[in-house]
């Protein structure tokens, strides 16, 4: 459903994007985690058509997104990370304008806003000012808005930035309802946990380039099963361990205070690239 060869991205001095290869099948929920300044947003903006890449391929669907740019935009929704909503409309309002946008008839149009704003359980809010409703209610306006539209795929970037964790477990129901939907989802987050718990494959990508992909499970058996966590010359120190006997038997007779927990998919990012995902 996404597929992605060679793709290049330069900004005069800077090179953004540094041949990212990578291959999405239909239905597949895949997260792109990185931190800031890796390439993540920029990878969003060349897929959906709001930046043009520097060289190599890029399809959707099986259109190219430089020669087929219309019906390659017509394969996907976005969710951005700023909410981007209509503040002065009210939700159908603002879900009808982007129907509208993608010339789709009105008693389509109407039958699927009411459709979807039953999905997203704010059927009672359609005729609200979107400026009254809460952070994590915008946000399941935004992800309804963006399939309208009937998209095949769907790009989240940060979808949950700055929401709390009872409102971000909703929305992560949410992204599995979409999901199980047949949509294919590209999922860019902060959160470690959101990628570890949502998606089937993780592509780790650091200045501009994929470090490793898999499975969450996979890329967090490359580091171990447990870790503890030491305070050293005041730094916090990571040591894994296949199994938690190792790790209490190094644990044993120390004087330093330390924590024994699971490994995380964190873990394996910090290993791989030594950095946090920020």
């Amino acid at each position: 459903m996404i597929r992605i060869e060679n793709l290049n991205k330069h900004y005069r001095n800077l090179q953004a994007l540094k041949g990212i290869c990578l291959h999405v099948p239909k239905g597949e929920l895949f997260a792109y985690l990185g931190p800031n300044g890796a390439g993540k947003s920029t990878t969003i903006r060349i897929l959906t058509g709001l930046t043009r890449h520097s060289s190599g391929d890029a399809f959707l669907n099986g259109f190219h997104i430089g020669r087929n740019t219309l019906q390659a935009k017509q394969q996907c929704g976005l969710v951005p990370q700023s909410i981007n909503l209509d503040q002065e409309l009210t939700v159908f309002e603002n879900l009808d304008v982007h129907g509208r946008l993608f010339h789709m008839e009105k008693n389509i149009r109407s039958e699927r806003i009411h459709e979807l704003l039953q999905y997203i359980e704010l059927q009672d809010r359609e005729d609200s000012l979107v400026k009254h409703l809460s952070g994590g209610m915008k946000r399941r306006v935004m992800m309804a808005r963006a399939l309208v539209h009937f998209p095949k795929i769907l790009f989240l970037d940060e979808p949950t930035v700055g929401l709390d964790a009872n409102i971000r477990r909703r929305i992560w129901e949410l992204i599995r309802k979409i999901q199980q939907n047949g949509t294919t989802i590209f999922l860019t987050t902060h959160y470690i946990e959101e990628a570890e718990f949502l998606a089937e494959r993780v592509a780790f990508l650091d200045e501009g380039t994929i470090v490793a992909l898999d499975s969450p499970r996979n890329l967090m058996a490359r580091v171990g099963a447990w870790a503890i966590d030491r305070m050293i010359d005041d730094r916090m120190k990571s040591v894994y361990f296949e199994t938690r006997e190792e790790a209490k038997r190094f644990a044993s007779g120390r004087k330093e205070s330390f924590t024994l927990r699971r490994v995380n998919l964190e873990d394996a990012f910090l290993a791989l690239t030594g950095k946090k995902v920020k």
